[in-house]
């Protein structure tokens, strides 16, 4: 895909990572081929594209390019239903990677920023993929919560990327100590 953008674009100055999917694979007896499925695209996949998107814009020398990793508010918190908790910790994955590409693009003296979207429930064919089996339950999910339609994450997107570059701007304490 990274080979077909340089041919066609010359290379990448914004990578959205927006894949995601889930399986209701429970922790206690869920299968080992649902979740390797769920690390593959939400954690693997992101962490590929990430990589490519970056040594692309490296080796261009594009020193404003944007990052943007879509999350999910499971990426913050455990919420109680255990059909998610493993999709749950693939999010917490991303939110750790999206912190550590800042770390790492900081580090590296970069102004390529990253960023990372967390929206609630939002009005997709999400649900109805996870609960194929059962059309009701997704369609009762949407109709208990007021969902986010899929133009509130894209404003979202246009937002961080139109946002000046001192938004991104983070306080760090050179002298502060790594916790032991």
């Amino acid at each position: 895909m990274f080979a077909a953008i340089k041919e066609q674009h010359k290379g990448v100055d914004v990578c959205i990572n927006n894949a995601g999917l889930a399986h209701p694979e429970l922790l206690l007896n869920g299968k080992t081929s649902g979740w390797k499925n769920m690390m593959d695209v939400n954690v693997l996949a992101l962490s590929i594209c990430t990589r490519e998107a970056y040594q692309s814009m490296k080796e261009r020398n594009v020193d404003d390019g944007h990052i943007v990793n879509i999350n999910g508010m499971c990426g913050h918190r455990v919420i109680t239903n255990p059909d998610l908790h493993f999709y749950t910790a693939t999010k917490y994955a991303v939110t750790a990677l999206t912190e550590g590409l800042r770390q790492a693009l900081h580090a590296e003296n970069s102004h390529i920023r990253a960023t990372c979207i967390s929206p609630g429930l939002v009005e997709t064919e999400f649900l109805s993929r996870f609960y194929k089996n059962n059309p009701n339950k997704a369609a009762g999910a949407y109709s208990a919560y007021k969902s986010l339609e899929v133009t509130d994450v894209a404003n979202a997107v246009t937002y961080v990327l139109s946002a000046p570059p001192h938004v991104q701007s983070i306080q760090r304490n050179t002298k502060q100590r790594d916790p032991k």
